[in-house]
């Protein structure tokens, strides 16, 4: 098995995991307790036109800010308070929307700190040979609250793999790139293992910065708590649902 990071744009035809912790894979990853499927749209006159269609809830930001007439914003907050009825969720945002279109996996899975162990069980259980974390940034920048959530994922996988004797992080040859985990990959699990750490940096980021500035310091401080959802997302034809064993 094969095992890597990238931003933006991964290489994996198999199984890549779409991570932008602050705060789509988040907000989605709650969202899929109140929705049985969620559209992410990349404009927000698209996300209009199938809200309309599909008789869903509107949802999306532009810089951080809820866009001007819908009724939610990219917050994972919002989300756990939503009471609408509405079974169909369409969801537009600045950097996660785009880093999933850009994914050409068959299979593509939504992941963060909140569901790190949860989403890495998933992916190990349905990768054939090649696992690829690819990170959404900030404004087409590398941000470091992804890279930290990647690892944590990251840490849960090889550990997986490891017991399904599929991946010894102690046998790795660097050289070899068509099996083991990358250097990028290894050096985004060391990176995520003080726990301490990555909870203060993540929330002083960029993003958390702004989001802070925003109001939204509470979704922050929830975007990084570690491992307290077991709802994976699985993303195909368009859609978000739910991922089943």
């Amino acid at each position: 098995m094969k095992v890597s990071l990238s931003f933006e744009k991964g290489s994996s035809k198999d199984l890549s995991i779409m991570v932008d912790a602050l705060r789509a894979s988040s907000t989605i990853t709650i969202a899929l307790d109140k929705f049985k499927e969620i559209y992410p749209v990349y404009t927000p006159e698209k996300a209009r036109e199938i809200a309309e269609m599909k008789d869903a809830a509107l949802a999306g930001e532009r810089t951080g800010r809820t866009i001007e007439g819908f009724e939610l914003g990219n917050s994972p907050g919002e989300m756990k308070e939503y009471d609408g009825g509405k079974d169909s969720l369409v969801l537009t945002t600045t950097n996660g929307v785009r880093t999933l279109e850009n994914m050409e996996s068959e299979i593509i899975l939504i992941g963060s700190f909140i569901n790190a162990k949860a989403c890495a069980k998933a992916a190990c259980n349905l990768a054939r040979e090649h696992i690829e974390i690819v990170m959404g940034g900030f404004e087409r920048t590398f941000a470091i609250e992804d890279f930290l959530a990647a690892g944590e994922i990251l840490f849960w996988i090889q550990k997986e793999l490891n017991e399904q004797e599929k991946l010894n992080i102690d046998d790795i040859d660097y050289f070899k790139e068509e099996t083991g985990i990358t250097e990028f990959a290894l050096s985004a699990i060391l990176a995520s293992r003080d726990k301490e750490k990555v909870e203060k940096v993540s929330i002083k980021s960029k993003s958390g910065r702004r989001l802070a500035y925003l109001g939204y310091e509470d979704d922050v401080n929830l975007c990084v708590k570690e491992n307290i959802s077991e709802n994976v997302g699985i993303y195909k034809d368009g859609k978000i649902t739910l991922y089943n064993e």
